[in-house]
C-alpha cells in the first residue's frame, strides 16, 4: 500500500480507567508506542494514542484514551466515555483499594457508556508478584460475576498487554462484523448502534486469544 494513504476501515475508540497510578499510562505506551518510562508523570485530564493493526485483513484503527485517574478529573466523564465501543479497566496487584475501588469505576463506565461496550479488566504490574495484594481468584471471580474479559498485564515487562488490547479490539470486530455494519470509512468515531452484550471470560492470567469463537466443546 502506498506510503501516507492507508485506508481505514474501522475506527474503534477504548477508554482506560481506573484509579491513578496504576499504570493506565504505562499500559497504553507500551501498546501504542512499544515504550516503558520509569519516572512517568501523572496525566492531567485527558490524553490519546492511536495504534493502526489488521484484524482479519481489515485495518483497524485503535483510538485509546487515557484520562487522570484523580478525583478532580471525574468532570471529563461524559465526553470521555461517549463513542467508546471497549474499556479497559485497570487495577493494581499489590494495591488493594484499587481493586476495590473497580465496582465504582464499572459503575461510572456504564452509566456513561453504551450499556454492550467490551470491558476487560486488567490486573496491572504482575512482575511484582512479591507484592500481591489482590489474588488471581478474588480477580477471575469478579470478572466471572460482571461479564468482563480478564488478564494481568505487567507494562514494564510488556507481558499481556498486547493480548488485552487485541481481545477488545478483535471482539469489538467480530460484533461489529456480525451485525454487518458497514464502516463510512470516515473514521468519525460513531459508535456502532447497538452491540450485543457477548461477553466471554478468557481464564487464566496468560491465555491468548481463541482462534475461534466456539465454546464449551471439551
Amino acid at each position: 500500500m502506498a506510503g501516507g494513504a492507508e485506508k481505514i476501515d474501522y475506527v474503534f475508540k477504548v477508554v482506560l480507567i481506573g484509579d491513578s497510578a496504576v499504570g493506565k499510562s504505562q499500559i497504553l505506551a507500551r501498546f501504542a508506542r512499544n515504550e516503558f518510562s520509569l519516572d512517568s508523570k501523572a496525566t492531567i485530564g485527558v490524553e490519546f494514542q492511536t495504534r493502526t493493526l489488521v484484524i482479519s485483513h481489515k485495518s483497524v484503527k485503535a483510538q485509546i484514551w487515557d484520562t487522570a485517574g484523580q478525583e478532580r478529573y471525574r468532570a471529563v466523564t461524559s465526553a470521555y466515555y461517549r463513542g467508546a465501543v471497549g474499556a479497559l479497566l485497570v487495577y493494581d496487584i499489590t494495591k488493594r483499594q484499587s481493586f476495590d475501588h473497580i465496582p465504582r469505576w464499572l459503575e461510572e463506565l456504564r452509566s456513561h457508556a453504551d450499556k454492550n461496550i467490551v470491558i476487560m479488566l486488567v490486573g496491572n504490574k504482575s512482575d511484582l508478584e512479591d507484592q500481591r495484594q489482590v489474588s488471581l481468584d478474588d480477580a477471575k471471580e469478579f470478572a466471572q460475576k460482571e461479564g468482563l474479559f480478564f488478564l494481568e498485564t505487567s507494562a514494564l515487562e510488556s507481558t499481556n498487554v498486547e493480548p488485552a488490547f487485541m481481545t477488545v479490539l478483535t471482539e469489538i470486530f467480530n460484533i461489529v462484523n456480525k451485525r454487518t455494519l458497514v464502516s463510512d470509512g470516515q473514521g468519525n468515531g460513531t459508535a456502532p448502534a447497538a452491540l450485543p452484550g457477548k461477553k466471554i471470560i478468557i481464564p487464566g492470567p496468560a491465555q491468548e486469544i481463541p482462534k475461534s469463537r466456539t465454546c464449551c466443546s471439551s
